[in-house]
């Protein structure tokens, strides 16, 4: 968040022309014009630097954030998210300990950046956190939200007894599996595998347990399956395991025999497993949905050139069995 400028944004604020006997406003002193109170006693104070999208963040949710914390007069942060690749998602009342930083995410929607500044009690404290924050010190946070998921839902519906569960609205189940598998994908686009499985697996044992009573329901639960399917079976081969990534892909078919992905996940696994017939067999079916696909294309040229190898080897071998027991008959 640096690259919005703040040291020099604030350094700019200050008239360097403004003679020496009269004291220049500080640069927090002279940001905070600028700035709205956002809960009315003047501890919390905010700027908009870039609107953002959608609704504001609600209570309790997971928040993915890029922030940086500053002390007046200082060019460098003493605290930084920024030079993360994946800032690690945030659950809001457990891992965002500031009460100010807190109650401003609150405020925030998907993409803003902004700023706050925040008085001692809503911060540090009177107290402070030496040797970096001294004692009742106002800080500055930038904030951008990358991101977000409502997993305070999540968490009230898996507290809830499977009795519970059933008599809500499949609508909410659906919204709850929809924020876990968003959980997976981000696991998965971090390679956190393992993490992702679980994620994948959870929503997928909610969707499991719900008692569906009418045919539309039972295909709406067939609906969110699919995706879960499929990107379990992605994981499992990112974990080497081809024949779990196999099974997934064949519920996947189960609910949709001509689905390319499953096709190509399950052309994928038996590649690994060095079932060439089987694999072929899956992306020629592929193909002929989407002949123009280069992967599923150039896995297809790959699998081919592989049984074509193993039929090479086998014949090589079966040639040389059949010299050694025509020479061991000659004998």
């Amino acid at each position: 968040m640096s690259r919005n400028g703040l040291i020099t944004s604030l350094r700019r604020l200050i008239n360097d022309e403004e003679p020496l006997e009269m004291r220049s406003p500080s640069p927090f002193e002279q940001l905070r014009p600028r700035m709205n109170d956002i809960i009315g006693d003047g501890g919390i104070l905010k700027e908009v630097v870039q609107p953002g999208e959608g609704p504001p963040v609600p209570e309790n949710a997971s928040v993915l954030i890029h922030y940086s914390g500053f002390l007046e007069y200082s060019d460098q942060p003493f605290e930084t998210t920024t030079n993360f690749k994946y800032p690690r998602m945030m659950k809001l009342g457990r891992d965002v300990t500031l009460a100010g930083l807190e109650l401003g995410l609150l405020t925030m929607k998907k993409g803003e950046f902004s700023r706050f500044l925040l008085q001692p009690q809503y911060a540090y404290g009177e107290m402070g956190c030496p040797p970096f924050i001294p004692a009742a010190a106002v800080v500055l946070y930038e904030v951008q939200i990358l991101d977000y998921l409502d997993s305070g839902q999540v968490d009230d519906f898996i507290a809830m007894s499977l009795e519970e569960q059933n008599t809500v609205p499949l609508s909410t189940l659906l919204e709850v599996v929809n924020t876990l598998r968003s959980f997976g994908n981000r696991f998965f686009n971090q390679n956190r595998y393992y993490n992702a499985k679980d994620r994948y697996k959870q929503a997928m044992t909610l969707l499991g347990n719900r008692e569906t009573q009418s045919d539309s329901e039972k295909e709406r639960i067939k609906t969110a399956l699919l995706p879960l399917y499929l990107n379990i079976s992605l994981t499992e081969l990112r974990l080497e395991r081809p024949h779990k990534a196999l099974k997934y892909g064949n519920k996947a078919l189960e609910i949709d025999s001509a689905n390319t992905k499953a096709l190509f996940r399950c052309g994928q696994a038996y590649l690994e497993l060095h079932e060439y017939a089987s694999a072929q067999c899956c992306l020629t079916s592929a193909q002929a949905q989407k002949p123009f696909d280069s992967d599923i294309n150039n896995l297809l040229r790959k699998v081919t050139m592989c049984y074509k190898d193993s039929l090479d080897k086998e014949k090589d071998l079966y040639s040389k069995m059949f010299r050694e027991l025509k020479g061991s008959v000659k004998m």
